[in-house]
């Protein structure tokens, strides 16, 4: 476990980041440990296994922390380091066939969909019977879909992004992000009627 000064954990991330710039390893060690449990999530919604997920984690901090110096403020360090995390597991499934995209139902960015009440149902309880079969539905339906929404509708619902940052994480006009997340709330919506029906 890293050892953090108090009053490096008091800064924000664009102090810290300029620390890290100017040669800070500390610094770094603080950005890793705020962040790491939000990049483990991100990497689980690649793939399942944990130790591939810590691999994964590891790949991106260091290939994070090579690039430090490129980070110009334009978006927040979250969005930025969450590019590199996403690119990192990406590579890894490119590298490891046996690897498959996978979403892990128990995960907390996963439970949070019904806290949050975003992809909840509009359906009365007894129409559905049981909420881990939902589960599977939005899991399932989440699956299908084409990367671009899926990556859209992720970044929107599980992590919380804002429509600006999404378009810079994204690289598309903040008109698109709207389209895309639209396009994949209809299909996953679809899907969870068609539960509710049987």
């Amino acid at each position: 476990m890293f050892s953090v000064n108090e009053n490096l954990k008091a800064q924000s991330d664009e102090s810290l980041v300029v620390r890290v710039q100017a040669g800070d390893s500390k610094a770094y060690n603080v950005l890793v440990i705020k962040y790491q449990h939000k990049v483990a999530q991100i990497i689980s919604k690649f793939v399942s296994n944990t130790a591939d997920i810590n691999d994964i984690a590891q790949d991106a901090f260091i290939s994070a922390y090579k690039s430090i110096n490129s980070f110009r403020g334009e978006s927040s360090f979250y969005t930025w380091l969450y590019r590199i995390v996403v690119n990192s597991a990406k590579t890894f499934l490119k590298s490891n066939s046996r690897s498959k995209n996978s979403v892990d139902v128990d995960s907390p960015e996963f439970q949070s969909i019904d806290e949050q009440g975003i992809l909840a149902s509009n359906e009365t309880p007894d129409r559905i019977i049981e909420s881990h079969e939902l589960q599977q539905v939005i899991v399932k339906a989440l699956s299908e879909l084409p990367e671009e929404l899926r990556s859209a509708i992720t970044l929107r619902e599980i992590d919380g992004m804002s429509y600006e940052d999404m378009a810079v994480v994204l690289k598309v006009p903040v008109g698109t992000v709207r389209s895309r997340i639209f396009r994949a709330r209809q299909y996953i919506e679809s899907k969870m009627s068609n539960l509710a029906a049987k």
